[in-house]
């Protein structure tokens, strides 16, 4: 195992400037992220580096031995990058995104080729990558969940409505009849019964549709667990069977006639969607870029 160039940085950093905060300023990183390289760099060491306290981070004498060590190579280090930096200044910038694969593939995906800066596209779950916001891995998240770490910042953007769809080729006659005649339970008893498609990331739509709606958690396992939502609208399409998705995924496919909307429910569910991002970035520009053209597409 080799120490990180970054936690030397960082260790450098919190060495200077005597605090987490001050050091997480300059490194345009958040507090946890300075924490975590400092932590990391111990562990390694075997040392503890700093003395810490309420209001400053105090060297120890191995820190201060360390100190002393990387403080001349980093310099040229910096140095470098510098000179380097000033000889490339038509390089591209990158910037990481965390979304779900749906919505990059909705939105994003068809600008892609007409961005002028770089984009490195990741998808997960939103616990992750709000972490991964936060220690600075990623530069914007798109998100129905706030997290509370103090450094990030949410701005709501817009609304997903989660409704419930079925192919086509789907008799849907007599459950829209019980739904018209507010039969809940009888039209809930109906939809077990049918062909269900669902993915084995999400399953929080159906489970939050159907206790919404029909005052129970669902007890019935989906016929086809497809990879993600966009299989589901494509399975479905022409089709028969029915699925739980964000109306805003399947407008398109609505709208071609390829599968209709059957309910959104008496009282619909809505998830409001937010920017996640740290409240300082180098990358202001680049982000309300991103940001116009997400909102220009919802």
């Amino acid at each position: 195992m080799k120490w990180n160039l970054e936690w030397l940085r960082t260790f450098k950093a919190i060495y200077e400037t005597g605090t987490l905060s001050a050091a997480a300023q300059e490194l345009f990183i958040s507090q946890p992220g300075v924490s975590l390289h400092l932590n990391s760099l111990e562990a390694f060491t075997g040392h503890k580096l700093f003395d810490r306290s309420a209001r400053r981070m105090v060297p120890t004498e191995k820190g201060k031995i360390l100190y002393n060590y990387i403080i001349d190579p980093l310099k040229k280090l910096e140095i470098g990058e510098q000179h380097f930096h000033n000889r490339a200044l038509d390089e591209r910038i990158t910037i990481s995104i965390g979304m779900c694969f749906e919505t990059f593939q909705y939105t994003l995906e068809e600008h892609i080729a007409q961005l002028p800066f770089n984009l490195i596209i990741k998808f997960g779950e939103y616990p992750q990558m709000q972490q991964d916001l936060d220690n600075g891995l990623l530069d914007l998240i798109i998100t129905p969940q706030k997290g509370n770490q103090q450094n990030l910042v949410y701005q709501p953007f817009s609304k997903e409505r989660i409704v419930l769809i079925a192919g086509c080729q789907t008799d849907t006659t007599e459950l829209e009849a019980l739904l018209q005649d507010n039969k809940i339970k009888e039209a809930s008893q109906l939809l077990k019964k049918q062909l269900w498609y669902s993915t084995a990331a999400d399953m929080d739509h159906l489970r939050n549709f159907w206790s919404t709606h029909f005052g129970e958690h669902p007890d019935f396992s989906p016929n086809y667990i497809v990879p993600n939502i966009s299989s589901i609208i494509r399975c479905l399409s022409n089709n028969k069977g029915f699925s739980i998705v964000p109306d805003f995924l399947c407008a398109e496919a609505i709208a071609s006639g390829k599968i209709k909307l059957v309910w959104e429910g008496q009282s619909p569910v809505e998830n409001t969607l937010y920017f996640g991002t740290r409240k300082k970035t180098m990358y202001q520009e680049e982000i309300s870029k991103l940001e116009t053209l997400l909102q220009e597409k919802w």
